[in-house]
């Protein structure tokens, strides 16, 4: 199916990606994906900034009991998802934030 794709088939994201550019350039740049697979959804990421992931929420509106949390490579990354429409898109948020290793019983401080 995705190979029958055009880019016109993905003006919804990329229209959306060039207004928040336009409306909140202020905020912290994440990773876009825009892709075939999902051709009506415009996803932001930011790795190791939960910080930016934040700003980008409150932004948006997203409510903090609408994002949900994962932990990935053994325990070692937290990862934070949410989801909103936004101007026709499905957008996603997804943050990537390390988690730190507990501190060894009777370790040197």
């Amino acid at each position: 199916m995705s190979e029958a794709l055009t880019l016109d088939d993905l003006a919804v994201p990329l229209r959306v990606l060039r207004l928040l550019a336009a409306d909140f350039g202020r905020l912290p740049a994440p990773t876009v994906h825009v892709t075939t697979v999902w051709p009506d959804r415009l996803e932001l990421e930011f790795h190791d900034d939960l910080a930016g992931f934040e700003a980008w929420r409150d932004t948006l509106g997203i409510a903090p009991d609408a994002v949900t949390h994962t932990t990935q490579s053994a325990g070692r990354t937290r990862v934070l998802h949410a989801h909103t429409e936004y101007a026709g898109a499905r957008l996603a948020l997804v943050g990537y934030g390390r988690i730190p290793a507990p501190a060894a019983v009777g370790a040197a401080v």
